[in-house]
């Protein structure tokens, strides 16, 4: 019983670090989403942006006339000349011309701090799943499932937070951008929401004491585990 319940820990445990990847991966990219200005005249380049958590980048594309079945800047991995700008989010009085970042800026410093606090709770939730493989320290596993859970939490906020400021971007009439898509660093934060949210109820489910085998056997009076 003792062994199954140690591989159960190991198994969820490998899955909440690929969570923890993703995560990692998603706050340090600038590819949450991708804006696109609609294009009208093909032979002079066009600007298509993306950014993430600390920095937006423009990139600036040329699209040959021939080949364009549609009136967008694009896709992103056409060459063109890129300038990226990071937020500075605890900067105050800084000013940059580059793309309404005053407007962006805003939500990405709420996204960024809750992603910051995010970081935080899935560190604390991993130095109690290690500290739990000792003896006698098992029980540090509820707390470390939570920790992880609030992790979750934590990019699915940020995640939600970027999606209103992509909306707020589109939907302004001082900015040039009417098309978007969500890239891949907003595809990882969703994935590391599901892997860490789901790894840490099970690890709370695991540190659960056994249920009683028969209706009169209380908790307290079940065998202890061999």
């Amino acid at each position: 019983m003792k062994e199954l319940k140690a591989l159960k820990i190991r198994i969820a445990f490998f899955i909440t670090l690929i969570g923890v990847s993703l995560m990692l991966a998603a706050i340090m990219g600038n590819h949450w989403a991708v804006m696109s200005p609609k294009v009208d005249d093909f032979t002079h380049p066009c600007e298509v942006a993306h950014f993430g958590l600390w920095k937006l980048c423009t990139k600036r594309i040329t699209v040959e006339g021939n080949d364009v079945v549609s009136t967008l800047c694009g896709p992103l991995s056409l060459p063109g000349e890129t300038n990226c700008s990071y937020f500075k989010h605890f900067t105050s009085g800084e000013t940059s011309e580059i793309l309404q970042v005053t407007t962006q800026k805003e939500y990405s410093i709420s996204a960024a701090a809750i992603a910051i606090i995010g970081v935080g709770f899935m560190t604390m939730g991993t130095f109690c799943t290690l500290l739990s493989f000792r003896e006698k320290l098992d029980y540090l596993l509820k707390p470390a499932g939570l920790f992880y859970v609030f992790a979750g939490l934590c990019m699915i906020i940020s995640a939600e937070v970027i999606r209103q400021s992509v909306h707020r971007m589109i939907d302004s009439k001082e900015t040039v951008w009417i098309e978007y898509y969500y890239s891949w660093s907003f595809g990882c934060a969703c994935a590391s929401f599901g892997l860490l949210f789901l790894c840490g109820i099970a690890l709370v489910l695991i540190s659960l004491p056994r249920m009683p085998r028969n209706p009169w056997e209380s908790c307290m009076d079940a065998e202890p585990e061999i």
